[in-house]
């Protein structure tokens, strides 16, 4: 486990260039719970939400349940100027990524809305009816009958030239993804709080007959007691 010195930056040891696949970023609580009160913010530092702005900058595209997108207030991608210059380092273009926002309800948050256009993820069944104006503000991509089917969503944004996908939960999309065996990498924070029982998302339990082995890349050990660890698969 490596200790990071005092100003040190997270996301300088590791995590770039990202993969070409799929990877996932979580915060967990010290008890293992994925937000508080509903949400991932109370437990993030700031330290934690650079390496999130970080990791958004190396991704082709940002891959988001709509509840942690309305949970947490998203609207499109804004980085700072030293990642956007990160990112045209490593060829990903001047324009931050977009978000695909996979809704079963065919609905986007408002606040999705602004100068980089969402994707809206959904089934057939949850483009009908068709929300108002919905296809003049986003691109939809409809995967799946009556439920959002996130293989073909992956597969079509990979076909659309986004190889590079990160996803930012929530827990029912992370547990969606891993059940299609479809995480190549999971970035992990560990908070230094205790949060208790903190029920997120609506999944069911995944059906996997054995889970599958991650390989450890890194362990770092923040100066404020928040650990950051990076896995892949073997």
């Amino acid at each position: 486990m490596r200790r990071l010195a005092e100003g040190a930056a997270v996301e300088d040891h590791g995590y770039r260039p990202a993969p070409a696949g799929l990877r996932a970023n979580m915060i967990f609580s010290a008890d293992g719970a994925a937000g508080f009160a509903g949400r991932a913010g109370p437990l993030s530092c700031p330290a934690d939400h650079t390496l999130l702005l970080a990791l958004r900058a190396y991704a082709d595209v940002v891959l988001v349940g709509a509840g942690t997108a309305r949970a947490e207030n998203y609207g499109p991608v804004r980085l700072r100027a030293e990642h956007l210059a990160q990112r045209r380092e490593l060829g990903l273009g001047e324009q931050p990524p977009a978000i695909a926002v996979v809704s079963r309800s065919g609905r986007l948050p408002e606040s999705m809305f602004g100068s980089v256009p969402p994707i809206l993820v959904t089934s057939a069944r949850g483009r009908q009816p068709r929300p108002s104006g919905v296809e003049k503000s986003c691109e939809v991509m409809v995967c799946g009958d009556e439920q959002v089917d996130v293989a073909e969503a992956v597969r079509r944004l990979r076909a659309q030239g986004s190889h590079r996908i990160l996803c930012e939960g929530g827990p029912t999309l992370l547990n969606e993804l891993v059940e299609a065996d479809l995480v190549d990498e999971l970035c992990v924070t560990l908070a230094p709080r205790l949060a208790g029982s903190q029920p997120l998302g609506a999944g069911r339990p995944a059906r996997l007959t054995s889970p599958p082995g991650l390989r450890l890349a890194h362990i770092l050990a923040g100066t404020d007691d928040y650990v950051y660890l990076k896995y892949v698969r073997p």
